[in-house]
């Protein structure tokens, strides 16, 4: 599905304001025009209680997919996992969301967001299944371009998640990125690096003008 147009969004995110700390504003709301106009300029969306936060973290993990590295034992989980994509969304979202998960934060409004930004034909899964066809894995975000903003994952198999990264790094097309928001010690030893929050910011405006996955147009 091709995404629908949007309007433009009544809140402004100006980079030049930002403060130099990875949290830069506070307030607006999740309409689909406002969380898409966010990503254009390097910002998500990430509540703290009941305040909606955004976030711009200064060194900002991304992923090129050039640099994917496939361990052994990685090799071996997607021999006997497949993946799909787009056949359920929601289901991963709830998956990711699963507030017994150490730093829970996607709450109602942000699953509603997304499940419309999807609707719309901007947000996208890829599940990993086992032998069965079960879901045991995946991960969600927006797609924008060339740029594909990664949100949350999840594993209930071990590499599940990690074989969801992998089908999705060979759906992008060359130039692309992943954005993971923060590299932790488990994406790193994915490729995942880190960025200046400067130079994410310089890459942006020709990521997003990028052609979208074939898949995605």
């Amino acid at each position: 599905m091709s995404p629908t147009t949007l309007g433009p969004s009544p809140w402004s995110f100006d980079a030049s304001q930002w403060p130099d700390d990875d949290c830069v504003a506070a307030g607006a709301d999740l309409a689909p025009e406002t969380v898409l106009d966010a990503y254009r300029h390097g910002a998500f969306p990430m509540p703290h209680g009941d305040v909606l936060l955004w976030w711009s973290p200064m060194r900002r993990g991304v992923l090129q997919p050039d640099d994917l590295h496939v361990s052994r034992s990685l090799r071996r989980s997607l021999r006997h996992l497949s993946t799909t994509v787009d056949e359920a969304f929601d289901e991963v979202v709830s998956a990711c969301a699963d507030p017994r998960r150490p730093g829970a934060w996607i709450d109602e409004p942000v699953r509603a967001a997304y499940s419309r930004l999807h609707e719309l034909g901007w947000a996208h899964s890829v599940e990993t299944r086992d032998e069965d066809g079960r879901l045991v894995g995946g991960l969600y975000g927006l797609a924008v371009g060339g740029l594909f903003a990664g949100e949350s994952m999840f594993h209930t198999r071990t590499d599940a998640s990690k074989v969801a990264l992998v089908a999705l790094v060979d759906l992008l097309e060359p130039g692309a990125l992943v954005d993971v928001q923060w590299r932790t010690p488990h994406l790193a030893t994915l490729g995942i690096t880190e960025w200046p929050r400067e130079r994410y910011l310089a890459a942006l405006p020709d990521l997003v003008r990028a052609p979208l996955p074939t898949i995605w147009r």
